[in-house]
C-alpha cells in the first residue's frame, strides 16, 4: 500500500497523541463539506438502483455526454490499466502515486518525466496520464495543450487519461465537455471539493464503448444506495457549489499568506491546498506532528502539502507557526 494523507491512526501511535486531538490538514479535502441530507430508510434496505438520477445529475454538472459512476476515482485508476494490453505509459514524475503503481502492476512500461512531455516522448507513448490540477503541486495544464496531446495520441489509438479530482474549483479548465472524443478519459471525484471522501463516489467520463468495458470490469453495485443519494443532491446544489468555490478560494489565499509570513513559501497553490518545498521539510513535519498537527510530507521532494484547516483549526495552526524554532525554511 502506498502512503497517503489522512493516516491519523499511525500518527497517533507514533507520536503518542490521542486520535481525537489531531488537526488533520494532510489530505486536501474540503473541511466544510457538503451537508448530508436526510437519507430515506428504504435506501438501506434495497440494492442500489441505476435509475436514481445520479448519472443525469453528473452529466449536467460536468457538462459531459457519457458518464459512469465508480467507487471513487481510485476504482477507475485500478481498473483502467487492465483494459489495455501491455503498452508504453508516460506520466509526470511528481503526481498522485497510485497511477504509476497500477499501470506498473499490470505489466505496462511506465516512463516518468519532469515538466511537460516533449515530442519524442509523445511519439513513443500509448497512454499519457496527467493530474490536472496536479496533485500535489496545484499546477495547471491549459486545455488547448491537453487537446493537442490528445489528438496526437488518438491518431494512433492511444489514450489521454486526465485525473481531474481537484478540478471543481476551476471548472472552466476541465476537458469534461470533450470526453466523448475517442481516447480521452476524464476521472472526477466527489471526495475533495464536496468533502465527501467517505462516500467513495467518483465518475469516469469517456466514450460509451470504454465505459461499457469499465463497468464490466468493476461489477454490479459499486456504490451504495445512500452514497448515490447524497452524491446526486450535492451535484444538483449549484448554490452551495458557488458559495463553496468562493469560500475555498478565500481560505486558500489566507493559508498562503499565513504560511508565507512564517517562512514557508508556497511554490504551488490550489483552492484546497498549498505546496511548500523546503530543505527542512522533515523537521517541519516532525515539529507539526509533535503539536498534533498532521501535514503531508513528500520526503523524496523535501516538500510539504498543507490542506485547509477547519474553522476551529486556524488559530491552532497559526500558534504552531508562531512558536516554531525550525530554521532555514
Amino acid at each position: 500500500m502506498l502512503e497517503h494523507g489522512g493516516n491519523l491512526a499511525r500518527a497517533a501511535a507514533q507520536f503518542g497523541i490521542p486520535l481525537a486531538y489531531w488537526l488533520d490538514i494532510s489530505t486536501g479535502i474540503n473541511p466544510n463539506g457538503y451537508p448530508i441530507p436526510e437519507i430515506p430508510p428504504l435506501l438501506w434496505q434495497r440494492l442500489p438502483l441505476d435509475a436514481d438520477g445520479l448519472h443525469e445529475a453528473a452529466l449536467t454538472y460536468y457538462d459531459a455526454r457519457h458518464v459512469l459512476a465508480t467507487a471513487g476515482s481510485q476504482a477507475a485508476i485500478q481498473a483502467l490499466p487492465k483494459l489495455r494490453s501491455t503498452c508504453q505509459v508516460a506520466m509526470p514524475d511528481l503526481m498522485y502515486t497510485e497511477h504509476a503503481k497500477n499501470w506498473t502492476l499490470n505489466s505496462h512500461q511506465v516512463t516518468r518525466y519532469s515538466g511537460i512531455p516533449d515530442e519524442a516522448l509523445l511519439n513513443a507513448t500509448d497512454v499519457l496520464v496527467v493530474c490536472n490540477p496536479n496533485n500535489p503541486t496545484g499546477s495547471m495544464i491549459a486545455p488547448a495543450t491537453l487537446l493537442a496531446w490528445h489528438a496526437k495520441l488518438a491518431k494512433r489509438g492511444g489514450w489521454l487519461v486526465i485525473d481531474e479530482a481537484f478540478m471543481d474549483c476551476s471548472p472552466e479548465f476541465s476537458l469534461a465537455p470533450y470526453a466523448h472524443l475517442p481516447g480521452l478519459i476524464i476521472l472526477r471525484s466527489l471526495g475533495k471539493f464536496f468533502g465527501l471522501a467517505g462516500a467513495r463516489v467518483g465518475f469516469v467520463l469517456a466514450q460509451p464503448s470504454l465505459l461499457d468495458q469499465l463497468e464490466e470490469a468493476l461489477g454490479p453495485w459499486p456504490i451504495a444506495g445512500p452514497a448515490r443519494f447524497i452524491a446526486r443532491h450535492a451535484l444538483q446544489n449549484s448554490q452551495w457549489q458557488r458559495a463553496t468555490r468562493n469560500n475555498l478560494n478565500a481560505n486558500s489565499q489566507r493559508l498562503n499568506s499565513l504560511l508565507s509570513q512564517h517562512g514557508l513559501m508556497p511554490e504551488g497553490s490550489h483552492a484546497l491546498y498549498q505546496w511548500v518545498p523546503t530543505r527542512n521539510a522533515e523537521a517541519w513535519h516532525q515539529y507539526f506532528a509533535r503539536q498534533g498537527i498532521w501535514v503531508r510530507l513528500f520526503q523524496e521532494w523535501s516538500a510539504l502539502r498543507f490542506g485547509l484547516p477547519p474553522d476551529a483549526g486556524w488559530e491552532r495552526l497559526e500558534a504552531a507557526l508562531k512558536n516554531s524554532n525550525v530554521q532555514d525554511a
